[in-house]
């Protein structure tokens, strides 16, 4: 009785587990993340691109993960922008993210004109997944990638920034 009661005041008083409630997944558009980009002047963002239909992107979004944990004492924010269909949140993002139990944010790309997004991201870019960019304010310094990673390239790719 002691543990029933034990649990119920945990779960009551502390919320959920992280492992039963499982990754939050928001919503943003490109000005809202432009906004949450110049808030951190000192920090080194690293925003993947990806979709869930993506092979290549599934494939490299463990080395993301893994760069996370690794650099977790530095000044840096990685960011992976899935560009399924808002519609697609519930049946598809969010159980990639709990299949490949994401830590780092996982963000949705809310934008009603799905052909003119990447031009805005870079100018460069075609559209093509999986897709990169490793951005530091303070520095003045964006690096924009259409590639796949493999860990290595993309350690080399933050250090460069």
């Amino acid at each position: 009785m002691r543990s029933i009661l034990a649990g119920a005041f945990l779960f009551i008083f502390l919320g959920p587990s992280p492992n039963i409630k499982g990754q939050t997944v928001r919503l943003i558009t490109l000005d809202q993340l432009e906004k949450r980009l110049d808030q951190g002047k000192d920090t080194t963002y690293v925003v993947n691109f990806w979709a869930t239909w993506c092979a290549p992107c599934l494939k490299e979004l463990p080395h993301f993960e893994r760069l996370g944990i690794e650099l977790q004492n530095d000044k840096v924010k990685i960011l992976l922008l899935s560009i399924d269909l808002p519609s697609k949140l519930n049946s598809a993002v969010k159980p990639i993210t709990k299949r490949l139990k994401l830590k780092n944010e996982v963000l949705l790309l809310n934008e009603k004109n799905q052909q003119a997004y990447p031009g805005r991201v870079d100018k460069s870019w075609s559209g093509a997944l999986p897709a990169t960019i490793f951005i530091n304010r303070s520095k003045g310094k964006r690096e924009f990638y259409q590639k796949e990673f493999t860990y290595d390239d993309l350690l080399k790719a933050y250090k460069s920034i």
